[in-house]
């Protein structure tokens, strides 16, 4: 057992949690049982993520995949919080086919392939209108004339396992919808569903993790919570190792967009008693870097102490021992990370995240095949001789590399061997260049007054000159050359296309030793020097993620 104040506090946890209000423990679980829960919230739309970033997460292919691993191994349970089907709220008239699509797909896939038990409600389901909600969603609070389809709370079989599911939404998630209080109706589902005596309870909230603190401390008997908290919900580097008791129930918070997904292996026994965090092999790894902290802090302030003549002896020796204390817990958490009750159900918990290692469900691999073909043809049909928009009288347009080059021609030979040149070929290689989530960056001057659209692009294609510059069209006169940018803005990279999710290894300096050099910007590029070039920094990053592409995988 650890000694140390993490160690104390996991004791504590083996010893004194307070009780589940008799939720899951009456003999006829009387026996030992393991299930397999995987809880998911906020995947907003995404079926796999957009592949720009050196370690693209989030595919439903590889979720479905992992979830059948896991069911072929035993009882295994799959729920969702919630905001499933849209991608933005209200949907524009321009995403209408492309996003039906998908959430079609989302809904198929979770029927068929994840077995998804329940889901509940959130805004991102919502963005349709209320008549667009589908499948049933577990949402007690909301009114049953509100007009989305609704499950009452339920007890299902999970491979001979019994569990309690329900969920609740707060008002400002529900926008357009008559909400009752979360919290009595919280109460009244856990009371409907312990009279049943399911073995376990799980609740399926949406709202703040704040409010969720607040419910699952006045309500007791419920064992997990899984928590979707809209815009709020974290990116991966954010998601917490380890679930947080609140009141009797575990809260659980998934990465957003299926990027890091929850997997909590509950140990079931006999018996009275509160479900209990056993710690797994990823939450030891955390903690343990947190002991390595606190390890290289107490070597170094002993190292102080053993320097000063004046420092007293017996503090000295002290803190020796503190340290010695501290390097064997970390030893403690290597060999032995679980920290096992003697009697009663405890769990560990995995977030899992769902990066290019993990194999692939060959069916959803299939199925998302389809949509993009059937998403890119119908955005393509629906803007068929959709031009842009005109430029204002007297303000330029767009017109294209080619033209740039009659006076550019140094500047444009080099922009051809640079990776911007290649921008529209990358998205034809994964079939996804009439794909609105993607086409935007791929191209020049995208929806912009006289740029591209989805109808017409075909002299805009890849990160031209004008992506850059503005548009070219009045600066051949002698009265209009200004209308030209000769030196962007430091940050229009990083605000236009750039960003974090799109491009993880940016740094503006590196970047522009890529594109700057002969006939094109060559002072400024000397003005940079030797140093690191984007296409290092992304090297790098690949390097570092996986280099593995998982069973069944195409990408």
């Amino acid at each position: 057992m650890l000694r140390t104040a993490i160690g104390i506090a996991a004791l504590a946890l083996l010893t004194s949690c307070p009780g589940s209000g008799g939720g899951k423990k009456q003999p006829d679980a009387h026996r030992s049982a393991t299930l397999t829960i995987f809880g998911l919230a906020e995947m907003r739309g995404q079926i796999e993520p957009c592949g720009c970033t050196t370690d693209p997460l989030g595919d439903l292919a590889r979720t479905a995949a992992l979830i059948a691993e896991s069911r072929a191994a035993g009882p295994t349970l799959v729920v969702d919080a919630g905001s499933l089907l849209y991608t933005r709220r209200p949907v524009p008239d321009y995403l209408q086919a492309q996003e039906a699509l998908k959430s079609d797909l989302l809904v198929q896939a979770y029927a068929d392939e994840l077995q998804v038990a329940a889901i509940g409600l959130g805004s991102m389901d919502l963005a349709e209108g209320p008549g667009k909600v589908r499948p049933a969603r577990h949402a007690a609070n909301v009114a049953a004339d509100a007009g989305v389809p609704l499950a009452p709370p339920a007890v299902i079989d999970a491979g001979g396992i019994s569990v309690g599911v329900f969920g609740v939404v707060a008002a400002d998630h529900a926008p357009g919808l008559a909400v009752t209080d979360p919290q009595a109706a919280a109460a009244a589902a856990v009371a409907t569903l312990r009279a049943a005596r399911p073995r376990l309870i799980v609740a399926l909230l949406t709202m703040s993790k704040k409010e969720a603190a607040k419910l699952l401390d006045a309500t007791p008997g419920i064992d997990v919570a899984i928590l979707g908290m809209g815009i709020e919900s974290p990116e991966p580097d954010k998601v917490r190792p380890r679930a947080e008791l609140r009141g009797t129930a575990w809260l659980v918070i998934p990465g957003n967009r299926g990027q890091v997904v929850p997997r909590i292996t509950v140990t079931l026994r006999e018996g009275e008693g509160p479900l209990v965090d056993a710690v797994g092999p990823a939450a030891a790894e955390a903690i343990g870097a947190e002991v390595d902290a606190r390890i290289t802090a107490a070597t170094q302030e002993l190292a102080g102490f053993e320097a000063d003549p004046s420092a007293d002896p017996a503090f000295v020796a002290q803190k020796r021992k503190e340290l010695a204390a501290l390097e064997v817990d970390r030893a403690a958490l290597r060999d032995q990370p679980l920290l096992v009750p003697a009697t009663g159900s405890y769990f560990t918990l995995e977030q899992i995240r769902i990066d290019k290692s993990l194999a692939c469900d060959g069916e959803v691999v299939a199925q998302k095949r389809a949509y993009t073909a059937a998403a890119g043809k119908a955005n393509v049909e629906a803007a068929a001789g959709a031009g842009p928009l005109p430029p204002p009288a007297g303000k330029p347009s767009y017109i294209g590399v080619e033209e740039c080059g009659l006076c550019h021609a140094e500047a444009v030979e080099f922009w051809a061997t640079t990776r911007h040149a290649q921008a529209w070929e990358t998205l034809e290689e994964v079939s996804k260049q009439f794909d609105y989530e993607c086409i935007g960056c791929h191209v020049a001057g995208w929806d912009k007054p006289g740029g591209a659209t989805m109808g017409q692009n075909d002299a805009l294609r890849d990160v031209q000159c004008e992506t850059c510059h503005g548009p070219g069209s009045i600066h051949g006169d002698e009265e209009t050359k200004a209308s030209i940018v000769r030196a962007p803005a430091p940050e229009l990279c990083a605000g236009q296309c750039h960003t974090k999710e799109h491009s993880d290894t940016f740094e503006l300096e590196p970047y522009l030793r890529d594109v700057l050099g002969k006939g094109h910007g060559e002072q400024r590029r000397a003005e940079l020097g030797d140093g690191p070039t984007g296409r290092e920094l992304r090297a790098g990053g690949l390097a570092k993620a996986s280099q593995t592409i998982g069973a069944g995988c195409t990408k």
